[in-house]
């Protein structure tokens, strides 16, 4: 056959390809209809009546669609008696909302108890939203240094065999649920004297008395003994593992405040008033002085608007409006607390408190919990354990691997995981079944390298090696068997037009100066050879060296780049400062972007992943101002719990452009006074991208969201951005969208992003 033959045959065999997306369109009525005769949904679209009444009895009302989810994964968790169901919504759907009216509606049918696990800083964001929503709800915030103080009360209501009057929410702050605790010995010492003689065995020589101490139970007095049953002296006392008493179970330890001098009440109130916005030191010191610690104390931690309308000896108020509208906001957000507890509520509720005591567990940020060693993971999974039902919510339920899902499956729904073959092994580990999750569900790949192996008398023998990546991608079975019986999918699109402005994405390439691209391509040619030479040895250890620098220098070319290898410490490339405090391109154009949102007055947030080593953030917040714009700079000092009301504060000053790193802000925060987002830099993470970029465009957004993505064109940066936008249609796959083709799904070409940008580079 002819080249020209073959041209129109493929030609005619592409022109009969349309995109997934498009058959399931025009072919998904028939699909759907198949489906459903073969697998009949859980949730058809017909809502229970009185699951719907009570939703109707809550003092903020759910949107239709957030009504849809409830009602389906409230079916699912009831009807259909599963453990664990999972809310896959967008960010900005309301996830909270739809949690917290699942509660209510769950409450209804006598689930009491709702225990929340929260990122650090959403702590008080749920207690509010929680007030705000539910009629007659106590919440119980297992997140401060009281934290203990409750537990026990709650131990002892449980002894009293009393119930709740209306529903409990207990929030626990992820940090705060590692398991374990600090603790040493606890035991009486007890003295016993015994005659003995002055030589041994000679029972004719004179007698003394000898006086031993032993380790005893405090409670009943029992000794302590060992293996041989004799008494164990104090010094002795086995300080590995927590014993308790043989005769009576007493615990024979107790908790411990680890390494910290006691503060006093005074000090203890001076640091609560100086969390508060307008208070510093000198007025706190002026109120404790004015007003005594015990009235303030008091104040704080029972009766907050009492405080707020402070009023001095003259009858009149201490705080002008402003000062207090500022501060019944953040208020908002904290509580108060004099205690000094600083344990772990995880391991006393695995031991103290019976199965089933908190009904319904629902996790916030699911995701974050899927790493196989994290300790706040395996935490979640002792907690799942111990309730009747576990709802996990997540914006992105899997990252573009199999085995993101692995873990967060084990952990909420482990008897299915251990029904479909997936056990730990002989050594106690779940690598295996997790290695078994990929080979079924995921993509591995067998690289098999071949090597000159050793001479022999007539040939030189050849060498075999071969070694399994993972790779990105999650196949139709896994998604047919372990998300969609489980999940309720939910876009901010379906919620409707009325509710949520439009959203617009805009990609923008940035051409180098003729300085910087010679600069660039000197160091990648100088760096792309040292790492070639590197691999070549099997030297690994250049991969991110190489990659970092060279999709960080264009950014951060205004301080000079001196590249060693992390383990000889040898000069590999130098590349000395080439800008001033004039802006690179790339600088110029969000000062651009910034200018023109100014004059629209719209508010801009403006991301940079460099804010260590190669910090940009304080050089973008100068040019900001040389250009006539008021800018702040949210750091990772400032407390987890204290951003939302710090960022408020930032824009009661009237800024006009926030700058950070998108790790800081990627979760639960209401940017929406920032309707323009600015991405100087994309990252490697798709879970933090896809956060970051829909900060603003949630739920009481009124204005029109644009995002910006800037990027070098002719850079490792260029590749970063499309090897980012394919891994993001993966992990697209398993959150109800549709990419373009099943191919997509699979992504066989996925590598993780560093390595993939490392084959490119290399080619």
């Amino acid at each position: 056959m002819s080249a020209t033959a073959e041209s129109l045959d493929f030609e005619a065999e592409a022109s009969n390809i349309i995109p997934l997306s498009r058959f399931v369109a025009d072919f998904g009525d028939g699909l759907l209809e198949a489906v459903t005769r073969q697998n009949p949904p859980v949730y058809d679209g017909s809502p229970d009546p009185r699951r719907d009444a009570v939703m109707e009895t809550l003092k903020r009302k759910p949107f239709p669609a957030q009504r849809e989810v409830v009602q389906a994964v409230t079916r699912l968790l009831l009807d259909q008696a599963e453990h664990a169901a999972v809310i896959n919504a967008e960010m900005g759907t309301g996830k909270t909302m739809m949690a917290i009216s699942m509660a209510a509606v769950l409450h209804a049918e006598g689930y009491r108890r709702t225990l929340v696990i929260s990122p650090p800083h959403l702590v008080y964001k749920w207690r509010r939203e929680i007030l705000e929503t539910v009629p007659g709800a106590r919440v119980w915030i297992l997140n401060g240094p009281d934290t203990l103080r409750k537990l026990l009360q709650l131990r002892e209501a449980l002894r009293q065999a009393s119930s709740p009057e209306g529903p409990e929410f207990f929030i626990l702050g992820r940090v705060r649920m590692r398991m374990g605790f600090h603790w040493k010995p606890a035991y009486a010492v007890r003295r016993f004297h015994v005659r003995e003689h002055t030589e041994a065995g000679n029972e004719h020589s004179s007698t003394f008395v000898r006086t031993r101490r032993y380790a005893a139970c405090p409670a009943c007095g029992t000794p302590v003994v060992n293996s041989d049953g004799d008494p164990v002296p104090p010094e002795m006392f086995p300080e590995e593992r927590r014993l308790s008493c043989g005769e009576c179970e007493e615990p024979l330890w107790t908790l411990i405040r680890p390494g910290r001098k006691r503060k006093s009440r005074r000090e203890l109130v001076l640091e609560a008033m100086c969390q508060l916005p307008t208070i510093g030191p000198k007025t706190a010191e002026k109120l404790v002085r004015t007003f005594g610690e015990e009235l303030l104390s008091g104040m704080l931690a029972d009766n907050v608007h009492e405080f707020i309308n402070l009023m001095d000896e003259d009858g009149e108020l201490v705080f002008s409006d402003r000062q207090a509208a500022r501060m019944e906001r953040a208020m908002a957000n904290l509580e108060f607390s004099f205690g000094q507890g600083g344990y772990q509520p995880t391991e006393f509720i695995k031991r103290y408190l019976p199965d089933g005591y908190f009904d319904l567990l629902v996790v916030d940020e699911g995701h974050e919990y899927k790493n196989e060693g994290s300790a706040q993971g395996q935490a979640m999974g002792v907690l799942a354990n111990k309730v009747r039902k576990v709802l996990l919510l997540t914006g992105t339920l899997m990252g573009g691997y199999a085995d993101d899902l692995f873990y967060l499956l084990w952990r909420i729904m482990p008897r299915r995981m251990i029904e479909d073959g997936y056990r730990y092994n002989g050594r106690g580990s779940l690598g295996s079944a997790a290695m078994a999750f990929m080979r079924d569900h995921g993509i591995l790949k067998d690289i098999y390298k071949e090597s000159e192996g050793s001479s022999h008398r007539t040939a030189r023998g050849k060498r075999m090696t071969v070694r399994t990546v993972k790779a990105p991608g999650f196949g139709p079975k896994g998604i047919t068997r372990y998300v969609l019986p489980f999940t309720a999918f939910l876009k901010l699109k379906e919620i409707g037009d009325n509710v949520l402005p439009p959203y617009r994405e805009h990609f923008q390439e940035v051409t180098l100066t003729t300085d910087q691209a010679e600069r660039y391509q000197d160091l990648e040619s100088t760096l792309t050879a040292e790492l070639k030479e590197a691999l070549r040895q099997g030297d690994n250890s250049l991969l991110g060296v190489v990659l970092n620098v060279l999709l960080a220098w264009p950014d951060t070319c205004f301080r000079e780049e001196v590249v060693k290898h992390p383990r000889s410490r040898q000069l590999l490339a130098y590349v000395p400062s080439i800008l001033g405090d004039d802006p690179s391109p790339k600088e110029a154009e969000m000062l651009r972007i910034c200018a023109e949102e100014k004059a629209e007055g719209r508010r801009v947030l403006v991301y940079t992943t460099y804010t260590g080593t190669r910090d940009t953030s304080s050089r973008l917040k100068r040019l900001m101002e040389a250009h006539g714009l008021k800018a702040a700079v949210l750091r990772a000092s400032i407390d987890t719990s204290r951003r939302e009301d710090w960022i408020l504060d930032q824009v009661d000053r009237g800024v006009d452009v926030l700058v950070t790193n998108p790790e800081l802000v990627k979760t639960g925060l209401d940017l929406l006074e920032f309707p323009t987002i600015v991405f100087m830099q994309s990252g490697y993470n798709v879970y933090t991208l896809q956060q970051a970029a829909r900060r603003s465009w949630r739920i009481g957004q009124s204005l029109p969201v644009d995002v910006y993505f800037l990027g070098y064109g002719e850079t490792a940066q260029m590749a970063c951005l499309s090897l980012m936008a394919k891994k993001i249609a993966v992990s697209q796959s398993t959150s109800g969208d549709m990419p373009e083709t099943g191919l997509d799904v699979l992504n066989q070409d996925g590598d993780s992003i560093e390595v993939a940008l490392a084959k490119r580079l290399l080619a």
